[in-house]
């Protein structure tokens, strides 16, 4: 069926159950950014295939709300489906619940699938549709529509070992039941995969690109449940789940086992799915409150940053023999963007203990390079010759860690204004990894940083300018960000993030530089105790799409002293005419 037909299908079953709105959100029942393939159910329905935008369907319009990331790939995707982009963020775009409420009439229902919405957007939904005399309804709708759904993974699940967790399971069960204890709470609910896979030192492959597992953990004061297809576990994980006194229930007896708690106080994260509240809601009391252990998560311990500290090597090598390759066989050979993509993954696949991207690779030629979470397919993708700028936005996973990295660069004559454009992101960069900063500073507080030098051209980017960065876990991890939002969370020591201000022209060029950054203590001080940044990734800018003359010394400075680390880092691993390329891209300013 194509996108037009699956709407066509989907108001059917609205007109049979008298729902006047359904709201499709991209999510599962695990709230994740990124969805197993039998819950990517907007995808489905609508053909866009961005990591965050919802669509809402009535009697007789679609409309698809989403970031300024996908501005560009948005109606490209969407054509032909009757669904209309709504550009979140941009003045004069309404409020999805504002355009349901303006296009039903009063004691309409709007219906949407608890098991996949937020607690947090089910009461914001609830409580605006209820003041405006509209009715809110839990109902799956698209189990009635999309029959052929893909089947669960059934890939193994498997332990992530002491010698790169560096911390025990029990430990991390301790730690989290110290903060349970502290808000009073006698139960406890994890529902993000990430947080039950670091929790309980497992890893699996249930998410395209994140080593993660469809779980639910259950934990008391007492007792920790695993709500998991038991089958997948291997002999080992079994035996440290058995070691760390955690019990084994099936995925499916997950909800009916949350109905048996009485009167207990139960700890929940509001973006939990509302069909955890509505299980638990009648005979216990309920704090919502964020997961302790997704700020524990995201500051990672030392052994954890020794694992980033290795696998940038590994990484930095594909990158240097990747970049190498494409450079020298551009014009030479017939080459695409999707092709291209390949090839840095079997780059990427040479190296120890690399288990797959981290994301689908962006490889944006020119003009593509402006769609800034471009996916090239394998059929149309576009043709790549020895002239104007490529975006290459990557990444692995490895045993030990989780990389992301873009690099933009010339691969025949680019223009002054791409130069200049490159000049100034880069300049973002820099000035954002210079920064030293008081505890208690929030990456809101730094995002200007970043922005400053696009800003004094009236230039900007549609997107954050830093996410967390899992350990052999998920790409994007929270809880703390670097963007304009106002994100309270404290930036703290340990923290791993991105650090990538980027500059887009629709139909010309993208770019985007794109390093990851740990959270480090500089010195404590009669004033606060300030951190640093440390970069991590391990890769040459190229210079040629640098304009010196508008740097400052401080940054002259920053980009030679970058150069040299990386080639003291990577040259021992380098051979032949690879390494004598790299070392006049590694050579001063």
């Amino acid at each position: 069926m194509t996108a037009k037909e699956k709407v066509a299908s989907l108001r059917t079953e609205m007109k049979k159950n008298n729902i006047d709105a359904f709201i499709v959100y991209s999510a599962d029942p695990h709230m994740g950014e990124y969805l197993p393939a039998e819950w990517q159910e907007r995808t489905w329905l609508s053909g866009f295939t961005g990591s965050a935008g919802f669509v809402v369907i009535t009697s007789d319009k679609a409309g698809l709300w989403t970031d300024g990331r996908y501005f560009t790939q948005g109606p490209k995707e969407l054509k032909g489906s009757g669904i209309d982009l709504f550009k979140d963020g941009v003045e004069g775009t309404p409020q999805y619940i504002d355009w349901i409420i303006s296009e039903t009439s009063e004691d309409a229902t709007v219906a949407v699938n608890g098991l996949a919405t937020s607690h947090a957007n089910w009461v914001a939904l609830d409580k605006k549709l209820t003041k405006n005399k509209r009715n809110l309804k839990d109902l799956p709708l698209l189990n009635s529509v999309w029959t052929e759904r893909p089947a669960p993974s059934t890939n193994p699940i498997f332990v992530q070992p002491m010698e790169r967790a560096g911390q025990t399971v029990t430990e991390k069960i301790a730690a989290i039941r110290e903060k349970m204890k502290q808000e009073e709470a006698t139960a406890h609910v994890l529902s993000s995969l990430d947080d039950v896979a670091w929790t309980l030192n497992l890893r699996g492959s249930d998410v395209k690109c994140n080593p993660v597992f469809l779980g639910y953990v259950l934990l008391t004061m007492d007792e920790c449940f695993l709500f998991v297809d038991t089958h997948k576990l291997d002999e080992e994980a079994e035996s440290l789940m058995k070691e760390a006194g955690v019990e084994l229930k099936s995925y499916e007896n997950f909800f009916d086992h949350l109905a048996t708690l009485k009167k207990e106080t139960i700890l929940i994260a509001p973006n939990s799915n509302q069909s955890v509240f509505e299980a638990v809601k009648k005979e216990n009391t309920i704090i919502e409150k964020p997961v302790p252990g997704h700020l524990m998560k995201a500051i990672k311990n030392e052994t954890e940053q020794k694992g980033f500290e290795k696998v940038m090597v590994r990484d930095g090598v594909a990158m240097v023999k990747f970049l190498h390759w494409l450079t020298h066989t551009v014009g030479k050979e017939d080459l695409d963007e999707y092709n291209i993509g390949k090839k840095l993954h079997g780059f990427r696949a040479e190296g120890k203990n690399f288990i797959g991207p981290s994301f689908d690779s962006i490889v944006g030629y020119k003009g593509n390079g402006a769609i800034i979470h471009y996916s090239a397919k394998s059929e149309g993708s576009s043709k790549v010759t020895n002239d104007g700028s490529i975006l290459v936005d990557s990444g692995g996973q490895y045993l030990e860690g989780t990389t992301d990295i873009t690099r933009t660069f010339p691969l025949g004559d680019v223009s002054e204004e791409f130069i200049e454009d490159a000049t100034r992101a880069l300049q973002g960069m820099i000035q954002l990894s210079l920064a030293k900063f008081p505890k208690g500073t929030a990456g809101v507080q730094l995002d200007a940083l970043a922005r400053m030098p696009l800003w004094k051209e009236g230039k900007d980017f549609n997107h954050g300018t830093g996410h967390g960065v899992g350990s052999f876990l998920n790409v994007h991890e929270g809880p703390q960000s670097i963007r304009k939002d106002l994100n309270p969370v404290e930036l703290q020591a340990g923290m791993v993030m991105s650090n990538e201000p980027g500059y887009y022209v629709e139909g010309k060029y993208g770019i985007r530089h794109e390093n990851l950054i740990l959270i480090n203590t500089w010195k404590k001080t009669e004033w606060n105790t300030f951190y640093e940044f440390e970069t991590l990734t391990l890769c040459p800018f190229f210079k040629s799409i640098i304009d010196k003359a508008m740097f400052s010394q401080e940054e002259i400075d920053w980009v030679n002293d970058y150069h040299k680390m990386v080639g003291e880092k990577l040259t021992p691993h380098l051979e032949g005419e690879v390494k004598e390329w790299f070392k006049d891209l590694v050579s001063p300013l």
